[in-house]
């Protein structure tokens, strides 16, 4: 099995310099108030994804920040798929700029995998004029962490057989689904490297980790990771956040954004044809920390109001941290999704009515568009920017 990784460089920022000529070289980053991407060049400064305007120009006064065209990354993301489809029928998207190919049948027709990634790398760069980073491997943990190793703009073919000496030596961060606070577990036991949480007893890390986390990052810091490429996998969850800046925000103000947020999302479940149980309310608080509350539904749904009564009562639990702390970015997931065939309707009776209005709202935005109709409270305001995703 041969499987290639493959991650568009600074994907918004790519894509600004590549139509604006003017902004190559230099650092810039996209965004408004809250940055989406940066440039290499202004990464380089320490400019980063998610950071303040503020800051960003505190460490890099040249820097250019450009409003995003999230069109203009859609068209992006739909060319470069379709040169992953082009080159090998195997491929799993897994964000709008990033995706895993199975080409271990490919090797008598066209050749072996580091001549595809080669030409994977040549065909976007001519044909969607994007630079593109792509890790080699047998697996698609060992592929996706190779990928990341050779940004930008690289190639990196781990042989079989030569995985271990490639991982080990890389700090445990690099491992996917490490974060800060697995990462502080770890260190605390005086673990660093992928190598060292390998030859950890496996049964000391699901100690600390908990078992499924612990399992899991075991085994592929022993190389091992059975997944197959899979194409046309449907997502688990759908979700949608928005960064609110860091001015203090009235109860009324959380209210209209969790609206838009919600009616978002339900109207993407609908589209797709799925129903969710479990609602995931994601805050970013000012000091950086971040906070979720769940809740799961007794059966699925995908009716606005559902799901708006579940967020606002989770909103309500964590007012007072809001209050305290202050808030920059308010964001909801909705989760282990479902096709509603054969499933009971919930109660109370009046959901089915619920269910009509919103298909009519749906229909309505359909054929006129989604600013056809707005709840009162969204009149005259921005509903923040329509992030690209991959198609469902």
């Amino acid at each position: 099995m041969s499987i290639l990784h493959a991650d568009l460089d600074s994907f918004y920022a790519s894509v600004e310099q590549r139509d604006d000529p003017s902004l190559r070289d230099r650092p810039m980053a996209v965004g408004g108030g809250i940055l989406l991407a940066a440039s290499y060049e202004a990464k380089a400064c320490g400019v980063r994804t998610a950071m303040s305007e503020r800051v960003a120009r505190s460490l890099c006064p040249d820097l250019v920040v450009v409003p995003p065209r999230m069109s203009a990354y859609t068209q992006a993301s739909r060319a470069v798929f379709e040169v992953f489809h082009d080159i090998t029928p195997v491929v799993e998207g897994i964000s709008i700029d990033e995706a895993f190919l199975d080409v271990g049948g490919l090797r008598r027709l066209v050749g072996p995998p580091e001549l595809i990634a080669r030409t994977v790398r040549s065909r976007v760069r001519s044909e969607v004029g994007l630079p593109i980073s792509v890790g080699v491997a047998q697996t698609k943990f060992v592929a996706k962490i190779a990928s990341a190793v050779s940004k930008p703009d690289g190639l990196l073919v781990v042989p079989a057989g030569g995985e271990t000496a490639f991982l080990h030596p890389l700090p445990i961060e690099r491992l996917w689904g490490v974060g800060k606070v697995t990462s502080a577990k770890l260190h605390a036991r005086g673990i660093a490297t992928i190598g060292q949480l390998a030859a950890a007893q496996e049964d000391a890390v699901v100690g600390e980790l908990g078992a499924a986390a612990g399992h899991h990052l075991w085994a592929l810091a022993n190389v091992r990771d059975p997944r197959p490429v899979t194409p046309g996998r449907r997502r688990r969850s759908m979700g949608a956040q928005r960064a609110i800046g860091g001015r203090p925000r009235t109860g009324d103000e959380l209210d209209e954004i969790l609206m838009g947020l919600v009616e978002k999302v339900c109207g993407r479940l609908r589209d797709s044809g799925r129903w969710g149980a479990t609602f995931t309310l994601r805050l970013r608080l000012a000091d950086f920390n971040r906070i979720t509350r769940s809740r799961t539904l007794p059966l699925p749904s995908a009716a606005t109001q559902t799901f708006l009564r579940v967020g606002r009562e989770l909103l309500e639990q964590v007012s007072p941290l809001i209050a305290d702390r202050g808030i920059t970015l308010l964001g909801i997931t909705i989760a282990g999704l479902t096709t509603p065939d054969r499933l009971q309707p919930m109660l109370p009776f009046d959901a089915v009515e619920s269910g009509r209005v919103d298909q009519t709202l749906d229909e309505i935005r359909e054929r006129f568009g989604n600013t056809a109709l707005t709840r009162g409270v969204h009149v005259g305001r921005s509903g923040g920017w329509e992030m690209p995703r991959l198609p469902e």
